[in-house]
């Protein structure tokens, strides 16, 4: 949906796509990282509440594709270069063979600082939340979910080495409604953010861009547990 937007607004030379972490790779550093009980419980809400959610929102989620005019077919693979992983040597090369003006970001680790310092462009990113305040994931969610609902919403920004911390371009809340959930956050998130990136990708080019500085608190989120869900689930209602 990112590429076809882009596409429709913009040149795009190629997209470049990194393979997955392997399930049991990603897993065991999250384990490092959280321990064994948060894990577990971000598996079982995984399997038992987002898994079932996402089937039972598919027609709201066709409802915001359609809102936003979203194109989600696949990208045709002659547009495509696949490499290992972002921080790879392939797509170093990449890089310095297309001496890109702009990179966008969507879904990969997090970029090393030998990859963001290798060309002289911007990378610029649509974070699904409100930075800095909700860096890492499922920031509508989180912010729904601490009763912050002001700053439930999307961001795009410049990439740093760090995890959501780079300049900030634009935010923007998200239009809510009762059929909206954690599963179709994500999709109005999108639909806000790409005209968010649209506006910042010809600032840039104009060369009008300005980072705005937000006074807010900085915190990182991961994916909820089951029992943290169905407590807000119970509690307040949050879906």
């Amino acid at each position: 949906m990112v590429y076809h937007f882009l596409h429709q607004n913009f040149h795009i030379e190629k997209a470049i796509i990194e393979n997955p972490i392997p399930r049991k790779i990603f897993l065991k550093n999250r384990i490092k990282k959280l321990g064994w009980l948060t894990v577990g419980g971000q598996v079982l809400f995984q399997l038992l509440i987002a898994k079932p959610l996402n089937k039972i929102s598919k027609g709201r989620i066709n409802e915001i594709i359609d809102q936003y005019k979203l194109n989600p077919t696949a990208i045709q693979e002659q547009n495509i270069i696949h490499v290992p992983s972002v921080n790879s040597e392939e797509f170093l090369s990449q890089l310095k063979t297309l001496q890109p003006d702009l990179v966008v970001v969507h879904g990969t680790r997090i970029i090393s600082k030998k990859i963001l310092e290798a060309i002289h462009c911007p990378f610029v990113n649509i974070h699904a939340g409100i930075t800095p305040r909700y860096r890492g994931s499922h920031g509508a969610y989180w912010a729904l979910a601490n009763d912050d609902a002001e700053n439930c919403g999307v961001t795009v920004h410049l990439v740093d080495a760090g995890i959501d911390t780079g300049g900030i371009l634009a935010q923007e809340k998200i239009p809510l409604s009762v059929k909206d959930n954690f599963s179709t956050y994500a999709y109005l998130q999108l639909g806000v953010g790409l005209g968010l990136l649209k506006e910042s990708i010809q600032r840039i080019f104009d060369g009008t861009i300005e980072t705005k500085k937000v006074e807010l608190n900085s915190a990182l989120w991961h994916h909820p547990t089951l029992w943290g869900y169905l407590y807000k689930r119970i509690s307040r209602r949050i879906k």
